[in-house]
């Protein structure tokens, strides 16, 4: 069996307190979860590059697609949905009306809220980003096959629903 970065993490651990070993399992899982995220991160980074996107940009376009029509939201939903600060997603939104993926948009009803929502080419550049992203996320799992990745998301579900996070909202 191939060995990774965590079991040399392990076993440095080991060598230097070896009254930790036999506690030293939840970095089996944490350390690898961590890591695990971290290189998908760049991957999913060089993807969206290549398709001339930066990750933030391609979660707001992602969001307001699968929000459905009109798709439009306020800037103070995505600031809940991304947990960034107000700055980020104005900056965010800013380059992506310069690009023509979305449009601010007035409120009819309350002319202080300005909706946020996808141009016909942000809509057009959302459904091919997807169909890419889905492939590309099918080809990374690939070591892994479809019944494993199934049974793998279903220990991360449990795992998630346990810390609290059951809604993107």
């Amino acid at each position: 069996m191939s060995t990774d970065a965590v079991d040399e993490i392990v076993g440095q651990w080991t060598a230097e307190r070896p009254e930790l070993a036999d506690r030293l399992w939840p970095v089996q899982v944490l350390g690898r979860l961590q890591r695990l995220g971290a290189a998908l991160e760049k991957e999913f980074r060089a993807f969206a590059a290549e398709r001339d996107l930066e990750l933030g940009e391609v979660d707001l376009l992602t969001t307001l697609q699968r929000s459905g029509p009109p798709y439009q939201l306020t800037a103070g939903a995505f600031r809940k949905a991304a947990m960034v600060t107000s700055g980020a997603i104005t900056n965010r939104i800013d380059r992506m009306e310069a690009k023509g993926l979305v449009e601010r948009v007035r409120d009819a009803g309350d002319r202080r809220t300005v909706q946020v929502r996808l141009t016909a080419r942000g809509h057009e550049v959302t459904l091919a980003y997807v169909g890419a992203h889905l492939a590309n996320e099918a080809r990374l799992l690939e070591v892994l096959g479809e019944e494993d990745s199934e049974e793998l998301a279903g220990l991360l579900r449990r795992l998630l629903v346990s810390l609290g996070d059951t809604s993107v909202t």
